[in-house]
């Protein structure tokens, strides 16, 4: 497996490009916008996009989710289906943001347990809530790599004060759903720079040993 990232929007959200490197298959996760420099990368790397993966419903996560799978003739995974309530406002967030973006179905709703095929990857799909009612992880195995949106970062985790988010589920998924994993596991976070759950473990302010103990 390899990945490449491009921050995306004016909110410089982590979109990732990830792809079998058996089969030249590759999904884009989280394609907020600027979607013509996001094709630019896959074309660069030279692989053949077959879905789309969602891990929450936050425009700059997904705004440009419809028109790229629309462009691409490629299917959208994600999120769980608690995020409809965000999706169904993505008009409203292109307006505030000035980001553009489209009201989307997912062609598959993702719940914990799920696995997500790119190529011949398997990735597992875990429903990490309290950033958003319905945000999912992407968790390789193999390749101790975790794609986790806006649930953790380096340093902190995700805002949980807009609508239907809430602090202690947010970290009940971090600890309970991501820690569990391994600290070796290195983290693709949907702002800023990556991170290893060990390392947050050690340091973060708001969810490390220390600040919980």
């Amino acid at each position: 497996m390899k990945v490449a990232i491009l921050p995306v929007t004016p909110l410089q959200q982590n979109s990732t490009l990830l792809w079998c490197t058996a089969t030249m298959k590759a999904a884009v996760i989280d394609p907020g916008g600027d979607l013509d420099r996001i094709k630019a990368l896959v074309a660069k790397a030279g692989v053949t996009v077959e879905k789309l993966l969602i891990t929450h419903g936050h425009i700059d996560h997904c705004g440009g989710a419809a028109q790229l799978a629309r462009e691409l003739g490629v299917p959208i995974e994600g999120p769980h289906k608690e995020d409809l309530f965000w999706i169904n406002r993505l008009a409203e967030s292109s307006g505030r943001w000035g980001i553009p973006a489209e009201i989307f179905t997912p062609d598959r709703w993702l719940v914990q347990g799920d696995k997500v095929r790119v190529g011949d990857l398997e990735i597992d799909v875990l429903h990490c809530p309290g950033h958003t009612p319905g945000h999912v992880v992407f968790f390789h195995e193999p390749s101790r790599l975790a794609v986790v949106g806006d649930v953790l970062f380096q340093g902190g985790i995700g805002r949980w004060d807009f609508p239907l988010g809430n602090y202690d589920d947010l970290v009940a998924s971090i600890t309970g759903r991501l820690w569990p994993l391994g600290d070796d596991v290195t983290f693709i976070p949907g702002h800023g720079p990556h991170s290893t759950f060990g390392q947050e473990r050690a340091t973060n302010p708001y969810v490390g040993d220390a600040a919980l103990a």
